[in-house]
């Protein structure tokens, strides 16, 4: 039915070894891996992910950041910022968590399964080109999203970003790119502070960038109005050939990080308009694990998101948020036919 890619690594990268509370934790994917072993994994083909190379790394990012992080996990680690840490294990965890996305890439693209999950970690959409930050070291979806264009010579690929926190990294790395339409739905005001509505991209690349912030306490309404009456029509315009989804999971209610409101349902929903979205193009689909604190909501929300990936579901509509969304249709039906 599907594809789930794995490694023992994640569990090595613990970033407490420097700040106590932090909570990126291991019990992060110990929690999400012991609640899909007791449902058989939903079916999905698990995978165990190859680590990457260099060369795939330096697609996306500097080789004086690949260096850098190496050679700071090989001193025995230390910390990047007040938030990002590497520690001794925390360089291959990164290599092996880009290796699982592209690992799924590859799958989707070549093998029976047309859907995927890479459920790594250390997280990556923070991750700029020559700058680690926010938990992240690597960007595994957009390496991932890269070695399709480079290996498998993709011509679009449509990244939608649902982590409470915007990607700056993914929307750095691709700012100026067509061949790649970024959208990001993400709670403002918080970390990193950047993902503003009037954003679009740069260069020939503007317009291929999608930013759509909201409020603190935003509910799933608000999330699934934007995504079905933006982004939905946008990426049908751009005709991907990928579909990818940075799923984070911290805009669940319970979340210690995040402001926001959703339930576990309303990630299922959003699955199921990104799914059905992906059938219509005839596009593989495939989500690459971010953020998501809550050890009782992450496993919850992954689980959700699989069973609809796998076809569990139906996308409900919802009527236009009368603010959100008329103030996105303005700014991006310049671009797109909304």
């Amino acid at each position: 039915m599907g594809l789930y890619v794995r490694h023992g690594s994640s569990l090595e990268h613990d970033p407490r070894e420097h700040l106590a509370e932090h909570p990126d934790t291991p019990e992060r994917i110990v929690a999400i891996e012991r609640e899909l072993a007791t449902r058989d994994w939903l079916g999905f083909e698990v995978l165990e992910a190859p680590i990457v190379s260099d060369a795939v790394l330096e697609r996306v990012h500097s080789p004086t950041h690949v260096e850098a992080i190496r050679e700071l996990a090989a001193t025995g680690g230390g910390p990047i910022d007040e938030d990002t840490f590497v520690g001794e294990a925390s360089f291959r965890a990164a290599q092996y968590a880009a290796g699982g996305a592209c690992q799924m890439v590859e799958r989707l693209l070549n093998g029976p399964q047309r859907v995927g999950f890479s459920g790594a970690r250390p997280a990556g959409h923070h991750a700029e080109r020559a700058r680690a930050m926010g938990f992240c070291l690597f960007n595994n979806v957009a390496v991932a999203a890269q070695s399709a264009i480079a290996e498998h010579g993709l011509e679009r690929v449509f990244v939608l970003d649902w982590d409470v926190h915007h990607g700056n990294g993914t929307a750095e790395i691709f700012r100026r790119r067509t061949d790649v339409l970024f959208a990001s739905i993400h709670q403002t005001g918080l970390y990193p502070g950047t993902g503003l509505l009037t954003d679009t991209g740069s260069g020939l690349g503007e317009g291929y960038t999608i930013n759509l912030p909201v409020y603190e306490g935003s509910e799933g309404g608000a999330w699934l109005s934007l995504l079905e009456w933006i982004i939905v029509p946008a990426a049908l315009d751009f005709r991907p050939q990928l579909v990818l989804i940075s799923a984070g999971f911290d805009a669940h209610r319970l979340d210690p990080i995040g402001g926001c409101l959703l339930e576990t349902e309303d990630f299922a929903q959003m699955t199921c308009h990104v799914r059905d979205l992906a059938a219509t193009l005839g596009a593989p689909v495939g989500a690459v694990l971010e953020g998501g604190y809550d050890l009782a909501a992450l496993p919850s929300c992954v689980i959700a998101t699989l069973a609809a990936l796998s076809g569990v579901g139906d996308a409900e509509s919802i009527a236009p948020d009368p603010i959100l969304t008329r103030r996105a249709a303005a700014q991006f039906g310049r671009y797109w036919r909304l």
